[in-house]
C-alpha cells in the first residue's frame, strides 16, 4: 500500500468553515485513488482558517496526479465550505500544490488541476483537455450576460446580490449594502438631523459648515476655505476627483464664441486670445453630453435642474490654471450670456458653482460608474465565461474583478435603481442617469481606456507645458509599471507570437468583450482579436489599470473634494442664470441643495470614499493562483517598483497644502470593490 499526505486549507473569512463531509478522489496519469472520506476521530476537521492532513493510502502508484476531486456531502444541513488550496506530497516525497480559492457550497464537487499554468495547445491529454473544456461549459451556463438598460455594456444575469454564484459574492452582504451605510455615514457624520429636511434651505454658506466640521482633513477644509477662488476651481481640473474633462484648446468652437475683448484682462503675456490659443496656453471644458438629459423630477416638491456648461481656462504665467469665460448652455445667445471673471462676485461664482455641478454629474455617472465600474465587470464576466482557471491569464486577472460584479449588482439593486438612493440627492437621479450613460456610451472606444492615449488626446502629454498635472504624472508612472508586469507574465507563457494567435481561449475572451460586452457597437473599436504578445500585454494593462488605479484615482478623493457642498453640488434646485446682473447671495443658496439632499450627498462621498475592511492594495497577491517561480519574481519586481513610485508621490507631496495622492500605489486597492 502507498500512502499520499493530502493538506487542505480552510479559509479564513467568516463562516469559512464546514461540518458536512468532504471527500476527495485523487486522479493520477495510471489510475484513481478511491474516494476517500477526509475526517479524523474526534477532532473538528475543516474549521476557519484550519490547515488540515490526511493520508490517503492506495494499493498501486497513481503515476502523476494530474487533478484533484473534492466532494462535499450534507452532514446535517447545508454548510458552505471555503477551500483554499490542497497540497499532496506523493509516496516519493514529491508536492503538488493544487490552488482552489472558491466555495463549494450544498452537495458540490470542485475538480481541481495542480497550479501550474497551462495554454490550452499545451494540453495533450484527454484527461486535461476534457477538465478544461467542462468547466467552461459549466462557467457559461452560470456566468450569463444580460442587458440591464438598453445601450449599456452588459453585465451579469443576477437580480440581487444573493442570486450570484458564491464564489463572487462579498463574505458578507451586510458589509456593502448602500442603504445601511449611507446611512450609518450620515449618522457617524452627525447629519441625521437633517436627512428629512428636504425643501429646507440653508441659510448662509457658512450654514453649510454645520454639516461639514464634524469630520476633518487637509484637503476638504482647505477645499472649504478657498473654494470661490478661481485657482481652486482651475487646480480640480487637474487633480480633483474627474482629472479627465480638461483639454488643450487649439481652436474655439463655434457654439462658444468668446473674444479676445471679453478676456483681455484676464491675459498676463501680451498676446491675443488667438494667439495665446497657438501658444497652448488656453484649455476648455466641455460638459456637452449633459445636453438634453432630464433632470431629476421624483420629488414634486422640488424642481431640479441641469446644465451643459464650456468652460474656457488660461494657463497663467505661475502655470495655473485659471477659469476665464463660461457658457452654461450649449447654444449661444441672448439668454445664454458668457461669464466672465470681469463680472460680479455673484455672477461669476454661480457660473462656477454650475460648471461644478455638471462636473459633478459627469464624474459620478460616466467617469466613475460607466469607465471604471461597468467596464471592469464587462472584462471580469468575459473573463468566467472564456477562461479557465488554468489559464495564465486568468490567473494575472482574478485579483483584479474580485467582488467587482458583486458591488455592481449590489448598485443596481439600490443605488441606481429606479427608486434607488441615486434619486434622493442628484440631479440626474430618475433616470438621467441612464441617459447619460447612454450618451457616454457613443464616445466610449478601447482607446480611450489606454491612459496614455487618452492623455495624449486631450493634448495633455507635456509636463513641460502643465508641470502640476500630478494625475497624469503619477498615471504615467503606475502604467509603465503595470504594462512592465503584465509583459513579463505575457512572455513567461507566450513564448512567440504565433503562441498568442494560437491561443483560442484569450481570442474568445477578446472576442466576447467586444461582441457581448461592448455589444458590437459600431463605434466602440474594441479589437475582437489579439495578434503579438504586445497587442496581448496593452489590453491586459487596460483592465488591470482600469480596475485598479484608475478607479482608486476618480473614487476616494471624493470626500475631499465633494463634501463641501458648494463646491460639488450634487443637484440645483434653480434654472441656469439667463441674464447677467440678477445674482445676490440669495439666490445662490436656494439654487444648492437643500439640507435633506445635503445630507444624503454627504453620507455618499463619505461612504464611497472609505476603504474596505482588509483591502488588498495593488500589487498584493496571497491568494497564490500562480505557483512559477518566474512569475513570483516577476511580482516581486512589481512591488518594488511600486514601493519607489509610492516614495517619489510622498517626497513630493511633502510641505504640499494640496498633496496628490490618489495614484499613490500604496493607497489603489487591486479592484473595483466600493
Amino acid at each position: 500500500m502507498s500512502s499520499y499526505t493530502v493538506t487542505i486549507a480552510t479559509g479564513n473569512m467568516w463562516f469559512a468553515g464546514t461540518d458536512d463531509y468532504i471527500y476527495i478522489t485523487l486522479v493520477g496519469t495510471e489510475q484513481c485513488s478511491e474516494r476517500t472520506l477526509l475526517d479524523k476521530p474526534l477532532y473538528n476537521d475543516f474549521e476557519r482558517g484550519a490547515v488540515d492532513s490526511y493520508d490517503v493510502r492506495v494499493g498501486e502508484d497513481l503515476g502523476e496526479i494530474v487533478l484533484v476531486k473534492i466532494e462535499k456531502k450534507k452532514y446535517w444541513m447545508h454548510d458552505d465550505w471555503y477551500c483554499r488550496y490542497i497540497t499532496v506530497k506523493t509516496p516519493s516525497g514529491d508536492y503538488v500544490e493544487f490552488p482552489c480559492f472558491r466555495w463549494l457550497v450544498d452537495d458540490k464537487e470542485v475538480v481541481l488541476r495542480d497550479g501550474r499554468a497551462y495554454l490550452p495547445q499545451d494540453d495533450k491529454t484527454s484527461v486535461v483537455k476534457q477538465h478544461r473544456q467542462k468547466e467552461l461549459d459549466l462557467r457559461r451556463k452560470t456566468y450569463r450576460w444580460r442587458e440591464w438598460q438598453p445601450g449599456f455594456p452588459m453585465s451579469i444575469d443576477a437580480n440581487r446580490h444573493k442570486d450570484l454564484p458564491r464564489d463572487i459574492q462579498f463574505d458578507s452582504e451586510k458589509g456593502v449594502d448602500f442603504v445601511l451605510n449611507y446611512s450609518k455615514a450620515i449618522e457617524n457624520l452627525f447629519v441625521n438631523q437633517f436627512m428629512h429636511m428636504f425643501q429646507s434651505s440653508w441659510s448662509d454658506f457658512a450654514d453649510f459648515e454645520r454639516i461639514f466640521v464634524r469630520i476633518k482633513n487637509t484637503i476638504s477644509e482647505y477645499v472649504m476655505q478657498h473654494w470661490r477662488e478661481d485657482f481652486m476651481f482651475g487646480y480640480q481640473f487637474l487633480n480633483g476627483c474627474n482629472p479627465v474633462m480638461i483639454q488643450k484648446c487649439t481652436k474655439l468652437p463655434d457654439k462658444f464664441p468668446v473674444t479676445h475683448e471679453m478676456v483681455s484682462v484676464s491675459l498676463e503675456r501680451e498676446l491675443t486670445l488667438e494667439e495665446e490659443i497657438e501658444a497652448g496656453n488656453i484649455y476648455i471644458v466641455d460638459y456637452d453630453v449633459l445636453e438634453g438629459i432630464t433632470a431629476n423630477c421624483t420629488d414634486p416638491c422640488t424642481l431640479q435642474y441641469l446644465a451643459a456648461p464650456i468652460c474656457l481656462l488660461y494657463k497663467n504665467a505661475q502655470n495655473k490654471i485659471l477659469p476665464i469665460a463660461i457658457q452654461l448652455g450649449q447654444t449661444p445667445g441672448k439668454n445664454t450670456p458668457i461669464f466672465l471673471p470681469t463680472d460680479g462676485q455673484y455672477d461669476w461664482l454661480l457660473a462656477k458653482i454650475w460648471v461644478r455641478s455638471a462636473d459633478f454629474q459627469y464624474h459620478q455617472t460616466i467617469t466613475h460608474l460607466l469607465r471604471t465600474h461597468l467596464m471592469t465587470e464587462v472584462f471580469a464576466i468575459a473573463m468566467y465565461r472564456q477562461l479557465p482557471a488554468v489559464h495564465p491569464v486568468y490567473k494575472l486577472l482574478i485579483p483584479h474583478i474580485r467582488f467587482t460584479i458583486a458591488i455592481n449588482t449590489k448598485a443596481r439593486e439600490q443605488l441606481i435603481c429606479e427608486c434607488g438612493i441615486f434619486d434622493k440627492a442628484n440631479a440626474t437621479g430618475g433616470g438621467g442617469h441612464v441617459q447619460l450613460v447612454q450618451k457616454a456610451m457613443k464616445s466610449l472606444t478601447f482607446r480611450s481606456l489606454c491612459f496614455p492615449d487618452m492623455i495624449k488626446s486631450h493634448g495633455m502629454d507635456s509636463k513641460e507645458e502643465l508641470p502640476t498635472y500630478f494625475y497624469r504624472d503619477d498615471g504615467y508612472r503606475v502604467w509603465e509599471a503595470t504594462k512592465s508586469f503584465v509583459s513579463d507574465v505575457v512572455h513567461i507563457y507566450y513564448t512567440s507570437d504565433e503562441k498568442v494567435q494560437g491561443d483560442e481561449e484569450i481570442q474568445a475572451f477578446i472576442k466576447d468583450v467586444c461582441s457581448f460586452g461592448m455589444q458590437d457597437f459600431d463605434h466602440c473599436e474594441f479589437p475582437k482579436s489579439v495578434k503579438s504578445r504586445e497587442e496581448l500585454t496593452e489590453y491586459l494593462t487596460v483592465i488591470v489599470f482600469t480596475a485598479s488605479s484608475q478607479h482608486a484615482a476618480v473614487n476616494f478623493g471624493q470626500y475631499d473634494w465633494c463634501s463641501w457642498i458648494p463646491n460639488a453640488p450634487s443637484t440645483m434646485r434653480r434654472p441656469p442664470p439667463t441674464q447677467k446682473g440678477v445674482t445676490d447671495v440669495n439666490l445662490i443658496i436656494e439654487s444648492l441643495p437643500d439640507r435633506g439632499r445635503s445630507s444624503w450627498h454627504l453620507g455618499a462621498v463619505w461612504a464611497l470614499s472609505q476603504y474596505q475592511e482588509n483591502e488588498l492594495y495593488l500589487g498584493m497577491y496571497p491568494d497564490e493562483h500562480f505557483i512559477e517561480k518566474p512569475v513570483k519574481t516577476a511580482m516581486e519586481k512589481f512591488r518594488k517598483q511600486l514601493a519607489e513610485i509610492t516614495r517619489a508621490i510622498k517626497r513630493r507631496n511633502e510641505g504640499k497644502k494640496l498633496p496628490y495622492y490618489n495614484m499613490s500605489p500604496d493607497k489603489i486597492p487591486n479592484s473595483v470593490a466600493v
